[in-house]
């Protein structure tokens, strides 16, 4: 039926339900190759769909029957309220990290309510960038200076894409390349007054992630040594030389970490240590004050 001039887009969705096992992921597709939102895609269930249409999304089918994850064939995902470009340059955008913005913007909210008027914030390991530009896009326009860091310059590319696409191209965000601090100008030490990170935090040998994760996504993005800490060890040893003074640094971290992140911050004399959880009631969000 995929090869059929005639079918039509109902037709097709009850097609690929029946190939992907699920109808949802069937509609977004659907919706994808057919470049309509879901209200005008039902208003036009009945329309024949086009050769070019047909290809685009037999061809995302086959992908997705091959394990690859369903955000990298549609190349999009929402997060928050940005609709965002994911490719296989970056981490997909996952719920967890959205309750990490959320704490992000609180902590920056109150902030700005007491004594600040312009915040300094900082995105480390920023991928999609989708943690910076969500703090600089629901923060009030002209309260912050975000600044977007990553060692990859494939997830640049994709960040930037993102910063295009979010309108906030003429607001004050910033992508730099390098490894955490590194890329930051030395003079903007002791300036920073929240800094956020999703670092990688899977051990190398952990056999329990999946393996479209394995499999797709970027391994410099996912694994931090033996025991999935070293880039909490990097970054929480040199955050206290770049913030100010009751300066917050707020980090994502795994379900079994909150112990083991938390001794890391008493080492480094960082106080109100608090480790949070998501959605499911698991540990997730490490927050400090220097």
């Amino acid at each position: 039926m995929f090869g059929d001039d005639s079918i039509t887009w109902g037709e097709l969705l009850r097609v690929s339900t029946a190939e992907l096992g699920s109808e949802q992921e069937a509609r977004w597709l659907c919706e994808n190759a057919s470049g309509l939102e879901r209200g005008e895609f039902d208003a036009a269930r009945g329309d024949v769909v086009s050769e070019r249409c047909g290809i685009a999304l037999r061809a995302m089918v086959a992908r997705r029957l091959t394990g690859e994850p369903l955000q990298y064939v549609m190349k999009s995902w929402s997060f928050r309220h940005l609709d965002v470009l994911v490719d296989k340059r970056v981490l997909i955008p996952r719920p967890e990290t959205e309750v990490v913005v959320q704490m992000a913007l609180d902590l920056a909210s109150e902030m700005l309510r007491s004594s600040k008027s312009k915040l300094r914030v900082a995105d480390l390991g920023t991928g999609s960038g989708v943690i910076g530009l969500s703090l600089a896009s629901e923060l009030p326009r002209g309260s912050t200076e975000v600044w977007l860091t990553d060692m990859s310059a494939d997830a640049l590319e994709v960040a930037r894409a993102n910063l295009a696409g979010s309108g906030l191209i003429n607001s004050d965000v910033r992508i730099v390349q390098g490894s955490w601090f590194a890329a930051l100008p030395s003079e903007l030490k002791k300036s920073f007054d929240l800094i956020v990170s999703n670092p990688p935090y899977i051990g190398v040998h952990d056999t329990s992630v999946e393996a479209s994760v394995r499999n797709y996504e970027p391994h410099l993005a996912l694994f931090a040594g033996s025991d999935g800490l070293d880039a909490y060890r990097e970054i929480i040893a040199q955050a206290g030389d770049w913030l100010v003074t009751n300066g917050w640094l707020v980090l994502e971290i795994g379900h079994q970490q909150g112990d083991a992140v938390s001794d890391l911050l008493t080492q480094k004399n960082f106080k109100q240590i608090e480790i949070r959880q998501d959605l499911a009631v698991r540990d997730r969000i490490a927050i400090a004050k220097i």
